[in-house]
C-alpha cells in the first residue's frame, strides 16, 4: 500500500511538473498559425540542405523555450506545415536543452563546474545535428509517421491526383467554371472563386489577409485538439514513470555509479526512467555529483531531455515504435560514446 501511495504521488509530481510545459508547447505550437501569415512560404525559407536544417532547427529552442513536454506538438506542427526533415528532428532533440531557461538552471547548478554547461550543450547539439542529417536520408518521412499525422500532411507530390482526374483515376473531375458561383480567370488553368477578398487580392497581386477571428478560432481548435491527441500520452507516460520508479530500488542504480561505464549506463537509464523536466534535472543531477563520474551527470542531463518515458509516450502520437527505436538507438550510443570519451580522459 505504501509502494502504491509513493508511485501515485511520483505520478502527480510528474504530471503537475509536465502540464505546464506541455500547455507551453501546444500555445507555442499554435502561436505559429496566428504569426505566420504565409505558412508556406516560411516553410520555403527553412533551409533544404540537410546539415544547415539540422543546424537551425536544433537552435530553435533558443526561440521556442520548450522542455521535452512542449517540443513533440512543436515538431508536430513543423512537420504538418511542411518543414524540412532535418529541421524538425533538430528541433525535436535539442530545443529540450538548446534553451536559455536550461542553460540557465544548469549553469546556476554547476557553478562549480562549468565544463558540465559547456559539454552538455555541445553534446546536445551535436547529437541532435548528427541524427537530423540521418533521417535527412529518409526523402518521404510518412513511413515512420502515424497515419493520424500523415492524414493531417499534404499529399507528396508523386502522390497527387493526376490533372482532370478525380481520386479514382477514371473520372473527370467538374471544372470550377461549371460549379455555382461566379469565378475569375487568374493563371491558365486556375480559375479562382470571385468574392471581394480574393478578387482585391487577385487584382492588387496579393495575397488575401486572414482575418484576425478566423485566425484566433484556428489556434483555439488546434490547441484543443493537441492537448487531446498529446494529453493522454503524457499521461500514460507519466504512470509507466511513476511506477518504474517505484518497483526498481535507487539503491540498486546508485551502486552502480564508480565505473567509467556502469556509472554512465546506470545514469542513462536513470534519466530514461525518472523523466524529469529538463528544466530542473541539473539540480536533480547535482544531488549524484559526489557519487558519479562527470561524464556520467552528463549522460544523464543529455540523454534524459531527448529519451525518456514521458517523451516516447509523447513522440508515440506522432511516430511509429520503429522511427522511435531508430531515435533512441542513436541517441543512447552517441551519448555514451561522447560521455566515456569524458570519464577516460578525466581518468
Amino acid at each position: 500500500m505504501n509502494q502504491l501511495n509513493n508511485a501515485f504521488t511520483l505520478f502527480l509530481s510528474l504530471l503537475v511538473e509536465a502540464i505546464p510545459f506541455l500547455l507551453l508547447g501546444v500555445l507555442l505550437s499554435s502561436l505559429l498559425l496566428f504569426l505566420v501569415e504565409d505558412e508556406r512560404k516560411l516553410m520555403e525559407s527553412l533551409p533544404r540542405n540537410p546539415l544547415l536544417g539540422a543546424i537551425v532547427g536544433s537552435f530553435g529552442g533558443l526561440f521556442f523555450p520548450v522542455c521535452e513536454c512542449g517540443n513533440v506538438p512543436v515538431a508536430r506542427r513543423l512537420l504538418l506545415q511542411g518543414a524540412p526533415t532535418p529541421v524538425a528532428i533538430g528541433f525535436l532533440l535539442a530545443s529540450p536543452t538548446i534553451n536559455p531557461i536550461v542553460i540557465a538552471s544548469t549553469y546556476i547548478a554547476f557553478r562549480d563546474q562549468p565544463e558540465i554547461v559547456v559539454l552538455r550543450v555541445l553534446f546536445s547539439l551535436g547529437i541532435a545535428v548528427v541524427i537530423s542529417c540521418v533521417f535527412s536520408v529518409q526523402a518521404d518521412l510518412r513511413p515512420l509517421l502515424q497515419p493520424m499525422t500523415t492524414r493531417s500532411m499534404g499529399q507528396p507530390a508523386s502522390e497527387r491526383t493526376p490533372k482532370g482526374k478525380t481520386a479514382s483515376g477514371n473520372q473527370e473531375s467538374k471544372p470550377a467554371l461549371l460549379q455555382s458561383g461566379s469565378f475569375l480567370l487568374g493563371e491558365p488553368g486556375a480559375p479562382v472563386r470571385m468574392d471581394a477578398t480574393v478578387l482585391q487580392a487577385t487584382l492588387l497581386g496579393t495575397k488575401p489577409r486572414k482575418p484576425l477571428r478566423y485566425k484566433l478560432r484556428l489556434v483555439l481548435e488546434n490547441t484543443v485538439q493537441e492537448l487531446r491527441e498529446l494529453g493522454g500520452v503524457l499521461v500514460l507516460g507519466s504512470a509507466i514513470a511513476a511506477a518504474i520508479q517505484v518497483a526498481v530500488p535507487r539503491e540498486v542504480i546508485l551502486s552502480l555509479g564508480q565505473g567509467p561505464v556502469t556509472s554512465i549506463l546506470a545514469m542513462m537509464l536513470l534519466g530514461t526512467i525518472v523523466s524529469i523536466c529538463s528544466t530542473v534535472d541539473a539540480f536533480f543531477a547535482l544531488a549524484f555529483a559526489s557519487a558519479f563520474t562527470s561524464g556520467s551527470l552528463l549522460a544523464f542531463l543529455v540523454l534524459g531531455p531527448m529519451i525518456d518515458l514521458k517523451a516516447i509516450g509523447l513522440m508515440l502520437s506522432v511516430f511509429k515504435p520503429r522511427a522511435i527505436f531508430y531515435i533512441f538507438g542513436l541517441t543512447a550510443q552517441l551519448t555514451f560514446l561522447l560521455t566515456l570519451f569524458v570519464n577516460l580522459r578525466i581518468s
